[in-house]
């Protein structure tokens, strides 16, 4: 109880340090009127807060006719602020009546005035918009509009403000939803065999004994523990804008997580036996009459809290949009809230596993060391599968194909006739494997260049005839690599990128300046893809999590 109380306080004291940032009522203070022959945006900045002038927009329209003005009327001159070109104070902003009747004619016309700024405190705003309408000689709140500029949303932006205007149970039923999504993604893959393997464990320890009540019970306290761990990471990441799963994904934590994984496999081949230590079961058995239930439980809320941060989900459009609304409002209570049902969500999957588990688990027998065995080398194949993420595909393909070669060696020296005929597909499925993951290698990939820092990108981005794609890729980043076999493989996608300058930013070893890039971005981690045009962002083409080759034309092609 003691700690748990110390964690809310904890939790609390980073809540109120993040509430001295401006509400944007407070931060953009506009107004619209019409004076003489003129309509005037007078836009006030509090002194902390400062505007892009590149995402300055005047949009005159009416009817089925739209006119850019920001370049026809007379804006102050911007300044210099860390490499950005920005305003502070405020703007002044005069359209004359006399151009929108050049432009227009007579007839009916509104002006929507875009902008987006940030604070010096290490805040971005959500892009803003006010809109005046010609039809009325009086400004009112009829006719001045502040909203998220939707013409320019993308799917992130989209959640962000589901979170900031919708009712609160709305709300969770949604990121429940986008759970449910997320659980048939192959993020949430790896989770399987560790569940399986532990529901596996349990019942040889019962005699093969395992009902659907207790298997329901060991995948909730999995799947609670998996969520608790991914929301307080999610909540860190979106108060601090830290990348958390970047930071557990250096080489030290791959490579014990992966040596847990091997001594996991081998307990399941029956070499040894893995439990707490006899000490830690006995203090447990102080407050349970089973000690070792309790240590059992103990047990699998660790790997359900660890599996969650190491191989765990990646970031994905409902993900990142809890992020952003963290970082911008500061309510880790409701951001927290969204991402704990969306694990949860997520982990129906795994909760139907320890139900059907024990629903259809056969009678005790010789079975019960067959799939234990079926499962140690899963769990190898796990532990492979995340050293992937640190070493050279050459040496991943190796280590993949000895594993089937030796489980084929296995079968044929220890194996009936049955598992000699799996025996001679394993070795079949290793050359196809292996040629398979050779051409694929030596396929042509597109002609991505690599760029490490904002200057580098801000370059290209002014000085490139085509538009920009820039993919924010990891090498430890599951659906990054769904991009790179499926998506960006597809003839379609191969000649649409064709039009494009295409940039790549490797965050895999989260350094100073891919936490910078990031930062810019509002990115809280891989994968995402950002699209440019004559130096501007093209935010409504904005890309979290992966798209299928049909999504992703879908968007790049509007």
């Amino acid at each position: 109880m003691k700690n748990i109380l110390m964690v809310l306080l904890f939790v609390s004291s980073m809540i109120a340090s993040n509430q001295g940032f401006l509400n944007p009522e407070d931060a953009f203070k506009i107004k619209v009127e019409k004076k003489n022959d003129n309509i005037v945006f007078d836009l006030k900045l509090d002194p902390t807060i400062y505007v892009y002038d590149e995402f300055l927009k005047l949009t005159l329209n009416s009817g089925d006719k739209t006119s850019d003005l920001t370049k026809e009327i007379i804006v102050k001159k911007p300044v210099n602020y860390h490499d950005f070109v920005v305003h502070f104070d405020g703007l002044h902003l005069v359209i004359p009546t006399k151009l929108i009747k050049e432009k227009i004619g007579e007839g009916a016309y509104n002006i929507t005035f875009e902008y987006q700024g940030c604070s010096k405190k290490g805040l971005c705003y959500a892009p803003m918009s006010k809109t005046y309408n010609g039809n009325s000689t009086t400004v009112d709140q009829t006719n001045i509009k502040d909203k998220v500029n939707k013409t320019t949303q993308n799917e992130t932006d989209t959640i962000t403000q589901t979170l900031k205007d919708g009712n609160i149970f709305l709300v969770l039923i949604t990121f429940f939803g986008f759970g449910l999504l997320l659980a048939l993604t192959p993020c949430i893959f790896p989770m399987i065999p560790i569940l399986s393997s532990i529901i596996v464990q349990h019942s040889n320890k019962d005699g093969g004994k395992m009902s659907a009540t207790k298997g329901f019970t060991l995948s909730l306290i999995y799947v609670l523990s998996m969520s608790i761990a991914y929301t307080i990471a999610g909540v860190l990441a979106g108060l601090f804008g830290a990348n958390i799963q970047a930071m557990l994904q250096n080489v030290y934590v791959i490579v014990g997580f992966s040596a847990v994984f091997v001594a996991l496999a081998f307990s399941m081949f029956g070499y040894y036996e893995l439990s707490l230590p006899q000490s830690w079961q006995t203090a447990l058995n102080k407050t349970s009459d089973n000690s070792s239930k309790s240590g059992g439980v103990v047990g699998i809320a660790i790997m359900g809290f660890l599996s969650a941060l190491i191989v765990g989900p990646c970031v994905a459009p409902p993900l990142a949009g809890a992020l952003v609304y963290i970082g911008q409002t500061g309510d880790a209570i409701l951001g927290g809230l969204a991402l704990f049902v969306m694990s949860l969500g997520m982990g129906v999957p795994l909760l139907a596993i320890g139900i059907g588990a024990g629903k259809y688990m056969p009678k005790p027998g010789g079975w019960m060391m067959v799939v234990s065995k079926v499962f140690g080398v899963v769990m190898l194949a796990v532990a492979i599968w995340m050293l992937d993420r640190i070493v050279p595909s050459a040496i991943t393909i190796g280590l993949f194909a000895a594993l089937l070669m030796g489980s084929a060696f296995y079968l044929i020296k220890n194996g009936n006739r049955y598992g000699k005929m799996i025996a001679a597909l394993l070795m079949i499925g290793s050359m196809v494997f292996v040629k398979y993951s050779v051409d694929n290698a030596s396929e042509q990939h597109l002609p991505f260049k690599h760029v490490q820092t904002i200057q580098e990108l801000k370059l290209i981005a002014i000085h490139s005839k085509k538009p920009i794609m820039v993919d924010f890729w990891a090498s430890w980043c599951v659906s990054c690599k769904e991009f790179d076999n499926i998506t960006f493989k597809d003839k379609a996608v191969l000649k649409e990128l064709s039009k494009y300058t295409l940039l790549k930013v490797d965050v895999t070893n989260n350094s100073a300046e891919d936490k910078e890039l990031m930062k810019q971005f509002n990115l809280f981690g891989p994968p995402a893809m950002i699209f440019f045009k004559d130096g501007k962002e093209l935010k409504d083409k904005r890309m979290i999590g992966f798209k299928s080759p049909e999504e992703f034309l879908k968007i790049i092609k509007d």
